[in-house]
C-alpha cells in the first residue's frame, strides 16, 4: 500500500473508532520534499487518496489544504524524523485536559509510552496564528501533545506509529475517567 492510501486508511480509522467525528481532525504524511495533507473540510467517511493536497515542505500550503496545514509543515520543519502527523479529537482526552494541566497516564501502557503529555493553552481566537509554532515546538521533543479544548496532535516516523500514540492516549484518558467514576483513582493523577 502506498503512503497516501495508508494515510487515508488511518484517517478513516480515527473516525471509525470514535476518535474523530465525520469532519474533524486532519492528517499528513511526508514523502520526500512534499507533505500530503487532508483537504479542508475533509469527510473521513468519503476521503480518498486522490483528495489529499501536496504541499511543498519548504513553502506555504496550497489552496484547499487543511487549515492546520501550516502546523503540519511546522512540525516537519522542526522535527526532521517526523514522517506523519495526526490530529484528532478524542473525547476522553479533550475532556480530561480541559483544565490545561499536563496529562499523566494512570495505566501501565500509557505511562510506558509517554509518562507526561504536555497540554498547551491557546486562545481560540489566536489558534491559527499561534498553534503552528507552539505545537511544533512540543512535538520536536514529545510524540504527542494536546491543545486544551481542541484536540491531540501526534507525530511519528510512520503513520501507524502516530495512530498508535493517538489511540493509546485516548485509552489512557478513558481508563482515567472510568477509574475516577469508580472512585478508585484520586483527583491528583495530573501534575
Amino acid at each position: 500500500m502506498d503512503e497516501k492510501h495508508d494515510l487515508v486508511r488511518h484517517y478513516h480509522w480515527l473516525r471509525q473508532y470514535g476518535i474523530n467525528d465525520s469532519h474533524s481532525g486532519n492528517a499528513s504524511i511526508r514523502v520526500d520534499d512534499d507533505v500530503w495533507v487532508t483537504p479542508t473540510g475533509a469527510c473521513a467517511d468519503t476521503l480518498h487518496a486522490d483528495d489529499l493536497r501536496a504541499c511543498p515542505l519548504a513553502g506555504p500550503p496550497i489552496a484547499g489544504a487543511s487549515l492546520d496545514a501550516p502546523l503540519h509543515l511546522a512540525v516537519y520543519a522542526r522535527n526532521p524524523s517526523a514522517r506523519a502527523v495526526l490530529h484528532s479529537h478524542g473525547p476522553y482526552t479533550v475532556a480530561l485536559t480541559m483544565n490545561g494541566e499536563d496529562f499523566i497516564p494512570p495505566d501501565f501502557e500509557g505511562h510506558y509510552y509517554f509518562p507526561r503529555v504536555p497540554v498547551i493553552s491557546i486562545s481560540y481566537a489566536r489558534y491559527l496564528e499561534e498553534a503552528p509554532q507552539k505545537v511544533a515546538e512540543i512535538l520536536a521533543e514529545y510524540p504527542l501533545t494536546v491543545v486544551r479544548g481542541h484536540g491531540v496532535y501526534a507525530q511519528a516516523e510512520s503513520v501507524n506509529l502516530a495512530y498508535k500514540w493517538t489511540c493509546s492516549l485516548e485509552l489512557s484518558a478513558k481508563t482515567d475517567f472510568i477509574a475516577r467514576q469508580a472512585g478508585i483513582l484520586p483527583g491528583a493523577s495530573r501534575k
